[in-house]
């Protein structure tokens, strides 16, 4: 039996969380076998013990198999210093168990090529999976501060740096993920200027030729940012660094229509992973019934898929979701004539019996 850490967290995390629980436990009935925990994470943590990761939840996540995160943060928690704000806990957790490639697929679902901002034949058929390296990079990188600036005044300062061993293991990732999609990979760095993605491009390079089935590409960040607007069809695997990647990652996910339909998968070396929702914690419609919960329940999909070996149960997840498209159901964030309102657990409820 795998065991599941359910880390519902903030905001609409807890109403979204519930819901991605739902199909897993509805899945149980069809064999797979699971056991799931949950444990405080975020401002919900902080609240109840002054740390937004408590030992027993770092103690249970790095016990457990995988675990589904909701979401962290709310303006209540914006006064608190650094090391006590909610987005710390999902830092601590990638650097503590060592998730260091995040995947995070920007599919537009066939039903939904109208509630792209692009036009339908830009984005129709779009099917692109962004690896970014999740623990080095300038968000990581030391020395860090802020100080007195010569001449008066301070002065803010970070570094970037990625070591070899660093850029090889996400290179390989994202080779790997291309073998199994369409065997393209287009690295991203920003190799004219900074002599880390000098060194980005030379070690990607060198990697490739591990892979000679996957044709290997480099694109500068600013041109990708571009070609993802243009033509993001000529993308299938980008692989990129933590703070491209960042940025890349949300780009792509308005290509959809939607960033409450998008998932994302953070996985160690071993897939183990930690799965969530790419949307933050959404403290305007919390607690109203009003967020998508298919970016939730579609995370599930990829923890059964990529860390439980439940290959067979995240297809079946996946065309529940597109059952339910099928069918006209969207929330709020998708609603449009001629499709039927739902709220988050009317949404859930739905996708639950598109599964039986």
């Amino acid at each position: 039996m795998k065991k599941i850490a359910i880390l519902a967290g903030d905001g609409v995390g807890p109403e979204i969380t519930a819901q991605a629980v739902a199909v897993l436990e509805a899945l149980e009935h069809g064999g797979v076998k699971l056991a799931m925990q949950e444990a405080p994470v975020g401002g919900a943590a902080y609240d109840a013990a002054g740390d937004p990761l408590p030992e027993s939840t770092l103690k249970l996540a790095k016990e457990v198999d995988a675990i589904l995160f909701g979401s962290v943060g709310g303006p209540q928690y914006d006064a608190l210093p650094r090391p006590k704000r909610p987005e710390q806990a999902l830092l601590r957790l990638r650097k503590e168990l060592g998730l260091f490639a995040n995947l995070r697929p920007a599919t537009v679902h066939p039903q939904l090529v109208n509630a792209s901002t692009l036009r339908p034949e830009v984005v129709s058929g779009l099917d692109v999976l962004i690896v970014r390296e999740l623990t080095g990079d300038i968000y990581f990188g030391q020395p860090r501060g802020i100080r007195p600036a010569e001449g008066g005044g301070r002065e803010g300062f970070d570094t970037m740096r990625y070591t070899e061993h660093e850029i090889v293991r996400i290179a390989r990732v994202g080779f790997l993920a291309a073998r199994k999609r369409s065997r393209r990979l287009c690295s991203v760095d920003k190799a004219n200027v900074l002599e880390t993605s000098q060194l980005w491009r030379e070690v990607v390079t060198a990697v490739g030729k591990e892979y000679p089935d996957v044709a290997l590409t480099h694109m500068y960040v600013d041109n990708a940012a571009m070609q993802l607007l243009r033509d993001p069809k000529q993308f299938d695997v980008i692989v990129t660094g933590n703070m491209f990647g960042d940025i890349l990652s949300d780009e792509a996910s308005m290509l959809t229509g939607s960033i409450g339909m998008l998932p994302s998968a953070s996985l160690d070396e071993r897939s183990k992973g930690l799965y969530e929702p790419i949307h933050g914690s959404a403290p305007d419609i919390a607690g109203k019934n009003a967020a998508n919960p298919l970016a939730a329940i579609l995370s599930a999909a990829m923890m059964l898929r990529y860390s439980l070996g439940e290959d067979a149960a995240a297809v079946r997840v996946e065309r529940a979701v597109a059952k339910v498209l099928a069918q006209g159901l969207r929330t709020a964030d998708l609603h449009e004539p001629g499709t039927t309102r739902l709220g988050t657990r009317e949404m859930g409820e739905a996708v639950v019996a598109a599964l039986e």
